[in-house]
């Protein structure tokens, strides 16, 4: 069933303004209010974008980018502190070695 696009429009500018609400109110660095707040403003924009597209096919020019679980943390070491460190790997070779080899790559000549 498609959402009319007023709608789902009306209902993406709440989802908005609840998130900045989420945010102003935050209750600390990991405040569940501001993640429910997140995926409900994700949500609100993909129904969007389908009223849109299936009512006048038109799209929007920017989309909510998925989490990729394959890519590293920020704290880990990634291709770039092993070039650093003096290693040749590439992020397929460094992505089969171990935690404990990629820290031994990474602290080795530091």
């Amino acid at each position: 069933m498609t959402v009319e696009p007023r709608a789902a429009l009306d209902r993406l500018v709440a989802a908005f303004e609840a998130h900045l609400g989420a945010i102003v109110g935050r209750r600390g660095e990991d405040d569940p209010a501001v993640d429910e707040a997140y995926y409900v403003l994700a949500d609100a924009f993909d129904v969007y974008d389908e009223a849109i597209a299936s009512t006048y096919g038109e799209a929007l020019p920017f989309y909510v980018a998925e989490d990729d679980e394959d890519d590293l943390d920020d704290d880990d070491i990634d291709e770039d502190d092993l070039d650093d460190a003096g290693s040749d790997l590439d992020d397929d070779e460094l992505e089969s070695l171990s935690e404990d080899e990629v820290e031994e790559l990474a602290n080795r000549d530091r």
